[in-house]
């Protein structure tokens, strides 16, 4: 029986000929990650577990993220917390305001996620990775505590279903559109701990920003992790950023999959997800009865360089709606500087936007962005949950840069 891409990645780790789903398995991990959330949980698990040293200072990627700049002394002191443990253990991938991003996005840009390695975080968008053809995914944080102590962890081997993408993506549709398409389909438990295999002609059309978008989404459908295959667009990305030695594995023609869902790119349209689950997805065409009073461009999911981008190229020459507040947050000191190189920021600006140095902020309900009762924000992050950004009775919809920068001109949801 043959093997699946993620079963390869899984048994060349475990150091086994072959692994079927449903086996528990611990093998070493290539990388561990934190942020200013999770890390300090895990790192009080290790001090009480009399643990006075990591595996190896440099598989550990700490990044502050989500309440940076600190919002309040509860957040100043869980970053305080992860700057002594990096300085104590001198870990080599820290990263701290002023030189951070958005976890999911800074990483693939510094070369830390790459082919054929297994990726463990301590939160559950770490599945972003799987873009590049790696095995990532989230965990706790007492076994990101593990992992940093022991450079180990332990996964059942997941089921796949192998999603078959087939057309052509046509902007300005985007990866945000064809995960949501997806999710939509399979309902937010309908892969719960299978791993998402894309394949088929469409994959050629996307973008690697529209491919971590995806990949980023697929813990939204339940899944344990998505993979996509490794090609020439994925080189290129990764050429002067990942140096190092690394293995594209592909499926087996007999892989085994629990099912397979096929998606033509050619026929979709701007998306929508409506409150409050990620599987509620609607043309955006269909909803510009909603009014809106915040739209939030950024985050893990659509904070990178080609949204800013799309997002530019609908608010040029526009004004943001009364009364509509526009927020602007690019996912990695990287991105923003190539926006203000390429003036996407002035653009942003110009239009009444207000623009942030990299944080995930509103996405968690973390700062900048909270939502009052009642309110409605549309935004490009990857979830919309009762009381995600705020107030419990606020509203959030999902949708890509295009989206949500046209419904910030408009002040109601409008398709670009």
């Amino acid at each position: 029986m043959g093997m699946t891409a993620t079963q390869k990645i899984l048994a060349a780790h475990a150091g086994r000929g072959a692994v079927t789903a449903g086996e528990l398995l611990t093998m070493p991990v290539d990388l561990v990650l934190g942020n200013d959330i999770t890390a300090p949980v895990a790192i009080r698990e290790m001090a009480r577990a009399g643990c006075d040293s990591v595996f190896d200072r440099g598989k550990i990627a700490l990044v502050l993220d989500h309440f940076t700049p600190n919002k309040d002394i509860a957040a100043a002191r869980q970053c305080s917390a992860v700057r002594a443990f990096a300085r104590r253990h001198a870990i080599e991938h820290f990263y701290d305001v002023g030189a951070m991003g958005v976890e999911h996005t800074l990483l693939p840009e510094k070369g830390l996620a790459a082919p054929g390695e297994v990726i463990i975080g301590a939160d559950s968008h770490t599945c972003t990775y799987g873009a590049l053809g790696a095995f990532s995914t989230g965990v706790g944080s007492t076994d990101m505590a593990a992992g940093m102590a022991t450079g180990r962890a332990w996964f059942k081997v997941p089921a796949a279903i192998r999603i078959e993408l087939a057309g052509a993506l046509v902007r300005p549709l985007c990866g945000k559109d064809v995960v949501l398409y997806l999710i939509g389909l399979l309902g937010v438990d309908g892969a719960r701990y299978l791993s998402l295999e894309f394949g088929g002609p469409g994959v050629a059309s996307l973008s690697m920003d529209d491919r971590f978008t995806v990949a980023n989404m697929a813990i939204e459908c339940g899944a344990k992790n998505g993979l996509f295959p490794v090609d020439d667009t994925t080189r290129a990305y990764l050429a002067g950023r990942a140096a190092r030695r690394w293995t594209a594995y592909t499926a087996d023609e007999d892989a085994v999959y629990e099912r397979t869902v096929t998606i033509d790119l050619g026929a979709l349209t701007p998306l929508v997800a409506c409150p409050h689950l990620p599987s509620r997805v609607r043309p955006a065409s269909e909803l510009s009865h909603v009014s809106v009073s915040q739209v939030v461009i950024g985050s893990c999911t659509n904070g990178r360089l080609e949204d800013m981008r799309a997002a530019a190229e609908i608010l040029r020459g526009r004004r943001v709606c009364d009364g509509v507040r526009c927020l602007v947050i690019p996912a990695s000191q990287e991105v923003y500087l190539r926006s203000l190189r390429e003036g996407l920021l002035e653009v942003f600006v110009e239009a009444g936007a207000a623009v942030s140095t990299p944080t995930c902020g509103p996405c968690l309900g973390g700062h900048m962005g909270i939502l009052d009762e009642g309110e409605v924000c549309v935004s490009t992050t990857n979830r919309n949950f009762v009381g995600r950004m705020g107030h419990v009775t606020s509203e959030i919809y999902l949708a890509g840069p295009s989206v949500a920068a046209a419904s910030a001109v408009a002040g109601h949801i409008a398709a670009p």
